[in-house]
This record gives structure tokens, C-alpha cells and sequence, in this order.
């Protein structure tokens, strides 16, 4: 691994700025030698610039990754030759295909390891590094996932090791889950020496008591996300995941507040639209700028045909495979993306979503020549309120509520696979109430009409695979589908791999791809066979496609 990703100190700079400084100097975690050395930076001082920085990783290049992966995006081939072909045909899924998330995502997470390991003697940065530790398992969760075996034990070593082995994948897991249950520990445990948190960028704003409290409720969720990754897993690990579930669901039925999330978990230094580098990177990424002007990125982003189809109640194709939307509109549609003028399967006009499929340009099937108005970016992804009318006013909302690391949708879906897979653990929990809860906690995220949501939540109760009826598969396929709608436009990648975890929702390929199936795994970035040849499994581009040893060890079965 490259020298300076492990070796970690904040610029001087920083330490004349405000905690919660959106400013560039701030934000960038990097090396400086001519600073104080990384072991002497209090954590309260790293905190903001690491959670700020992986989350910029989270609303770019992750952001974009998942929702083309799900066939939730299509580039508008209308107006741009061969948008997104790469992705599309998946022929050259190598060591250059999304580096930048690996290559972004370790630093931070070196970060937070450095805040973990601040010599805390007199114990007032208790309550940081129990932070640290969760924000390192939230971000150490998706290297695995995305990509099986990583460095970790002797990752973050710096000078005196930059060539760090490769642990197995399934021990990363673990070590990540009692990276949580420490963090818990040292909540519950903390010195009355503790300082509050007053630079955290995600639960501020509360009292000690109850800031804490939130982070624990974090913490069991994310707890709750990697044990029910391991869904499938046999023998040794299958023990090791219910046993960590039931002393999971024994501590949040003895704890009266700490259970799981029941709001948005957002990162906000304190967005601004003073400047491009002060903006919430979501909506700076996707749609304007903070003078109000257009991104490129919100001309190629339109939603796929896909997509489009199964919140415009299969009116679009028709298609036996979407049988499961016919006729039910769903609320978020247009709040998710934006209605034009389209023409349903038999022709017939109407006013709501039209897509491109992917891999297709204009005169192909399913993408007309005529009318090349595309349904793009809806305003719900950004500002949830019905009042918001212009994009100043779209803009001023989004960087006050910030961007999401965890929804409340996710955690109510969780909750509720989690009643349905092991009932004898969690069967106390309302597994049809929590997901019902969850279809409308996004819709309020939206920002759609309660009314609307209600009328959604009745049609799709005879719905299988939709709602919550029918066999126990069709109930993990609606929790997937329903996960899939939740998590566009906030954290897809995550369903990605969730997609590859259960198979569910139905999700078709580009016209163009040369593989039958999306890749497992990615590939380890150029610069780890560049600097860390010796440790680095050799995996190639095809390898991606099928199961084998290099898939992440959730997945191998």
C-alpha cells in the first residue's frame, strides 16, 4: 500500500479552524511534515475531516457505482455518446474500475484507526474513540464486502510497515463486530473525565446522555447489517453469527433506549452553499453548484427504463418479469425522479417516468427517437419539504439536513428480516410493522404525502414480492425490492451488495454487458499491485463473475 495512506497526520492548518470548519484545509485528512505528528493530534480533532471525507467517497463514486449496478441509472443517450458504457458492458472490470473507492475509503478508515489508538490516559476521549470505533467498522464493513481478503491487521502501520499482509475476510468481519461491542463498552463505561463530543458531525446538537445513546443505537444497527450479511454462511461462522445475534437482541431487549435507529443518521459539518467546497457533496456531485448552476453529472443521470417501470406500475414494457407493480403507482416516483411526458407499452401517452435502458442509444428498442425528454433527478432526493419550490431554496434544505449514512428505512428493513429469518431471536420484533414502517419513513424522507403512502402500503399488501405477503422467500424478495427503491439515491451501493447477498430484486442486465450476471467482488486497485505486490491476490477481471475463494466469504455458497 502507498506509504502516505497509512501514515496519517492532520495539517496544521486545521487546528485554527473551528471543529465543524466546512473549509477545504479542514475536510482533507492528508500527510504534512512539517506538522505535529499523527499520535499527538487529539481524536476530537480528526473526527470531522475523517467522517466528512469518507462520506464525500459515499455521495460520489459509491453513489454512482451502486445506482448503475442496479439498473437503477441510465446515461441520457439522447444528448451523450455511450454514457456509462463501461459500466454497462462490464468488460473491463480491472485494477483501474472504481479505484477510487478503495483508494478513498482507507485513508479515512486509518484515520478513525489512529483516533482508536490515541494514548488516553486521562480518558477524555472516551466517548471519540467509541466513535472511531464504529465509523471504522461502517466504512472497514464495505473493503470487504466490495472486495473479500484486505489488509487490516498490519494495515495502518505506517512507516513501519507499507507492505501490510492480507487477512482473511471473514476475520476482518469479526474483529469489526468486537470493534462494536467495545465501542458500546466504552459508551457504557466511560470516565467522568469523558469530554463531550462537541466536534462529532453526526449526532450533535443533544445532550451528553442522550448524544451517546444515538451513537450505541448506531452501533447496534450497523452490528445488525454485518450479522445479517452473513446470512448464508455454514458451520464455525453460522455459530459465531447467532450466538452474536442473540447477545445482540439480549442487550436491546434489557436496554429501554438503546435498541436501533428510528431516524436518518446524517453527516453535517455545517454545509453551506458559500462555496462549491462547502456544499453537501450529494446534491454539489448531482444536481447544482453553490451559485445554483447545473452539474454536468444531472444531464447524463436519467433514470433507467428498469427503474421507471417498476414505480410506473409496469405500464412502460408490460414485461411478465414487473408483474408484481402492475397497476400500483408508487408515491416516490416523482419524487425520486422527475415526470415528463412518456408513452406507455401500447403506446398510449401519459405524464410521469421514462427511462433509457441501459446499454441502449437512441433507435434501439425501448428507447424511442421521438420526444427526448428523459425523467432526471427528483427533487425528494435533496429537500424532503412540499414548500420547497426553487433549486436556491432545494439547495439551502439539502445542505441543512446533510447527507445520509444509515436510514431509518434500512434499519426498519433489517429489523424486519432479522423477525423473519430467526424468530426465535428476534421474535418480539413486529417484522410486518417494521416493514411497513420503513416504506414510510423514505416516503417522508421524500417528502410524499403520508395520505399517498397509506394508499401505497394498502395496494401492495396483496402483492408478493412487493408487500408483505405471502412464503417467507416472497417476503425477503419484497424487503429487497422495497430496500432497493429505499436506497436509490442514498447509499445503492449498499444494495448492490445486499442484490448479491439474496439475489432479489429482479435486476436485468444492459443491453450491452458481456457477462450474465454482475460482478461479485471488485478488483484490487493498480496501486496495491503496484506497492504491494507481494501480498496482493493476483485476481483477474473474469474471476469477478464467478464464485471462488476470492468472493467475500458471505457470498461463497
Amino acid at each position: 500500500m502507498k506509504n502516505n495512506k497509512f501514515f496519517v497526520t492532520i495539517l496544521a492548518a486545521a487546528l485554527s479552524f473551528s471543529a465543524t470548519s466546512c473549509s477545504n484545509e479542514f475536510l482533507d485528512v492528508n500527510d504534512n511534515p512539517n506538522a505535529v505528528q499523527a499520535e499527538n493530534i487529539t481524536p476530537d480533532l480528526i473526527l470531522p475531516g475523517a467522517i466528512s471525507q469518507a462520506y464525500r467517497t459515499q455521495a460520489g463514486s459509491m453513489m454512482r457505482f451502486g445506482n448503475l449496478m442496479m439498473n437503477s441509472w441510465a446515461g441520457n443517450s439522447y444528448t451523450i455518446a455511450g454514457p456509462y458504457s463501461r459500466e454497462f458492458s462490464l468488460a473491463s472490470v480491472d485494477n483501474t474500475f472504481y479505484r477510487e473507492i478503495w483508494e478513498n475509503l482507507y485513508p479515512r478508515v486509518a484515520n478513525f484507526d489512529q483516533m482508536e489508538k490515541f494514548t488516553n490516559v486521562n480518558h477524555e476521549q472516551d466517548y471519540y474513540i467509541a466513535i472511531a470505533k464504529i465509523m471504522k467498522a461502517y466504512y472497514m464493513q464495505y473493503i470487504v464486502d466490495l472486495y473479500g481478503d484486505a489488509p487490516y491487521s498490519e494495515a495502518f502501520m505506517g512507516q513501519q510497515n507499507t507492505t501490510p499482509k492480507y487477512d482473511n475476510d471473514a476475520d476482518i468481519y469479526k474483529v469489526l463486530i468486537s470493534k462494536l461491542e467495545e465501542a458500546n463498552a466504552l459508551i457504557d463505561q466511560a470516565d467522568e473525565h469523558a469530554l463531550e463530543p462537541t466536534s462529532d458531525i453526526v449526532f450533535s446538537g443533544t445532550t451528553p446522555e442522550l448524544h451517546m445513546a444515538k451513537w450505541k443505537t448506531f452501533s447496534n444497527t450497523l452490528m445488525l447489517r454485518l450479522l445479517m450479511r452473513m446470512s448464508k454462511v455454514n458451520g464455525e461462522l453460522a455459530t459465531y453469527r447467532n450466538q452474536k445475534l442473540t447477545a445482540l437482541a439480549a442487550r436491546i431487549n434489557a436496554d429501554p433506549i438503546n435498541k436501533f435507529i428510528e431516524n436518518e443518521v446524517t453527516v453535517n459539518p455545517g454545509y453551506t452553499s458559500s462555496s462549491d467546497d462547502q456544499m453537501n457533496p450529494f446534491i454539489l456531485n448531482w444536481a447544482r453548484n453553490a451559485s445554483g448552476a447545473q452539474v454536468s453529472n444531472y444531464s447524463v443521470v436519467v433514470v433507467s427504463e428498469h427503474m421507471a417501470n417498476s414505480l410506473e406500475r409496469n405500464r412502460i414494457l408490460n414485461d411478465p418479469n414487473y408483474s408484481k407493480f402492475n397497476n400500483i403507482t408508487d408515491p416516490r416516483k416523482s419524487r425520486l425522479f422527475t415526470n415528463v411526458a412518456s408513452v406507455d407499452a401500447n403506446g398510449v401517452a401519459f405524464t410521469g417516468l421514462k427511462g433509457v435502458r441501459q446499454g441502449n442509444v437512441p433507435g434501439q428498442p425501448g428507447v424511442p427517437v421521438t420526444n427526448v425528454n428523459t425523467s432526471k433527478l427528483g427533487i425528494g432526493n435533496f429537500a424532503g419539504g412540499a414548500s420547497v419550490g426553487t433549486w436556491g431554496d432545494v439547495i439551502a434544505e439539502n445542505n441543512t439536513r446533510g447527507g445520509v449514512l444509515f436510514s431509518v428505512a434500512e434499519s426498519n428493513l433489517l429489523q424486519a428480516e432479522a423477525a423473519l429469518r430467526w424468530p426465535a431471536i428476534f421474535g418480539n420484533i413486529p417484522a410486518q410493522d417494521k416493514f411497513n414502517n420503513a416504506i414510510a419513513a423514505n416516503g417522508d424522507w421524500l417528502g410524499v404525502a403520508a395520505t399517498a403512502t397509506a394508499t401505497y402500503l394498502s395496494q401492495i399488501a396483496t402483492r408478493p414480492g412487493l408487500g408483505w405477503t405471502g412464503t417467507d422467500t416472497q417476503k425477503i424478495e419484497a424487503i429487497m425490492t422495497q430496500k432497493w427503491i429505499a436506497l436509490t439515491n442514498i447509499n445503492p451501493t449498499e444494495m448492490f451488495i445486499e442484490y448479491n447477498r439474496t439475489g432479489y430484486p429482479f435486476t436485468p442486465m444492459a443491453t450491452t454487458a458481456q457477462f450474465p450476471n454482475k460482478p461479485y467482488r471488485l478488483v484490487y486497485p493498480n496501486s496495491e499491485y503496484a506497492a504491494n505486490s507481494a501480498n496482493v491476490p493476483n485476481i483477474s477481471s473474469a474471476q469477478v463473475f464467478v464464485k471462488n475463494q476470492y468472493t467475500p466469504f458471505w457470498n461463497q455458497n
